[in-house]
């Protein structure tokens, strides 16, 4: 029997012809001007690195899952077992995660002070505080400007499970925005049966020539805008294989799991392999105000296997070292149980999991205290979080991006990166 929810998050329908479509609208150069360090920006071209983020929607248990409180009075009735970092411990319910934990970090000592899902998610996820009137680009759409690849057609930024095209890149402009696939060839990206492939190139070059013939007299940003879409979703119609899961060998998907987020972390290690900048993956919903220990019991077994798997296949690749593995979520949940054996918001005093690129393998930052009510060393917020993993693969979260001949600051410059996590 499945665990109730307590809040349902909203998902998002994936039409048709919508992710074909958006891409035809959505490419905009807009006046974008290079990283401010050219030189740079090319170092990160050839090491390829990319991102993948975990977000763990309603607010997954710390005490459950990395900074267990065993035997206390708001421990709850699982253990803490070892891990492969001798005197790092972990909860029972991530048995097969302990065991890649000298890949992986912790940071133990949180504090967000927010308790709001919407402004909570747009700290982890923007690096900055919510404010009314104010625009910050995503990480994700950070990743995808800052980690580019020229020679890459596909989008730079691909939310795996849910949505179509996403308005998360503000200033940066719609080219760095996410686009939404739910685990699966995106519609509309295979070409009609009745087309032969013969008949498919005659038709393109007739609308190359009509193009270059109406850009010679009409050319405009709009024009160029189209053009430019339109090329980007043929090669993405092109290489449509890398969305199919079904093309691993049934071993792979054995295991990963036979779940959806097995298929979706299944999916983004494809999409890395593809060089695909940053891949995010979300596992909902974690808000249990009710039966908080039999859901995660549930939950985190579907977890613990994916994302093992993915750890384990991206290090057996060769691809851990260039690839930043985050596990996030909006906040942590309060150490107080309730009535309803759930616990409730709380972004006082909390865990996140990281790994990969160029944070140090086995490191453990910040603790709470006995009990997990506060943070009792090296509290850290969503603003150090954000320096952390751009620094983790290797940008410069002090620099800019150079907007229209604008310099705007790539993070919040008020924070700086936890040191003691970059190699």
């Amino acid at each position: 029997m499945k665990a109730p929810y307590a809040c349902q998050s909203p998902e998002h329908s994936f039409a048709r012809r919508q992710f074909l479509g958006s891409l035809a609208g959505g490419f905009v150069v807009g006046g974008l001007g290079a990283l401010t360090q050219p030189a740079a920006a090319k170092e990160l071209n050839r090491q390829q690195m990319r991102v993948i983020s975990i977000f763990m929607s309603g607010g997954v248990s710390q005490l459950e899952t990395w900074d267990p409180k065993p035997k206390t009075d708001t421990g709850g009735p699982f253990r803490a077992i070892p891990t492969a970092v001798p005197g790092t411990h972990i909860c029972e319910l991530l048995p097969m995660t302990a065991t890649h934990m000298d890949k992986l970090a912790l940071v133990r000592s949180i504090n967000t002070n927010q308790g709001d899902h919407g402004k909570g998610r747009y700290q982890m996820e923007f690096g900055r505080n919510q404010m009314p009137g104010m625009e910050y680009p995503h990480l994700g759409a950070i990743c995808a400007k800052g980690l580019e690849r020229d020679d890459n057609p596909l989008p730079g930024y691909i939310r795996v499970g849910g949505g179509s095209r996403g308005s998360d890149a503000a200033w940066l402009g719609p080219r760095y925005a996410s686009v939404g696939v739910n685990g699966k060839p995106p519609a509309n990206s295979e070409r009609y049966k009745g087309l032969t492939e013969d008949i498919d190139i005659l038709r393109n070059k007739f609308r190359q020539r009509a193009n270059d013939r109406f850009l010679q007299q009409r050319r405009t940003a709009a024009t160029d805008v189209y053009t430019e879409s339109y090329e980007q979703a043929r090669e993405l119609m092109a290489r449509r294989d890398v969305f199919d899961v079904e093309k691993e060998p049934g071993s792979e998907k054995e295991k990963y799991g036979d779940s959806q987020l097995g298929k979706h972390c299944l999916m983004a290690r494809r999409l890395l392999e593809n060089g695909i900048p940053f891949v995010q993956v979300s596992h909902s919903n974690y808000d249990t105000h009710n039966e908080n220990f039999n859901f995660h019991l549930e939950q985190l077994g579907e977890f613990d296997r994916a994302f093992s798997a993915l750890i384990a296949d991206l290090h057996d690749r060769g691809m851990l070292e260039t690839t930043l593995v985050i596990v996030m979520s909006e906040f942590g949940r309060t150490p107080k149980i309730n009535a309803r054996y759930g616990r409730d918001h709380w972004g006082k005093a909390w865990s996140v999991c990281m790994g990969g690129a160029k944070i140090h393998p086995g490191a453990v930052v910040g603790a709470t205290n006995a009990n997990g009510t506060a943070v009792s060393d090296r509290e850290v917020d969503h603003g150090h979080l954000f320096h952390t993993y751009l620094s983790a693969v290797g940008m410069d979260p002090a620099g800019s991006f150079d907007i229209g001949g604008r310099e705007m600051p790539i993070a919040d410059p008020s924070h700086s990166a936890i040191d003691e996590l970059i190699v």
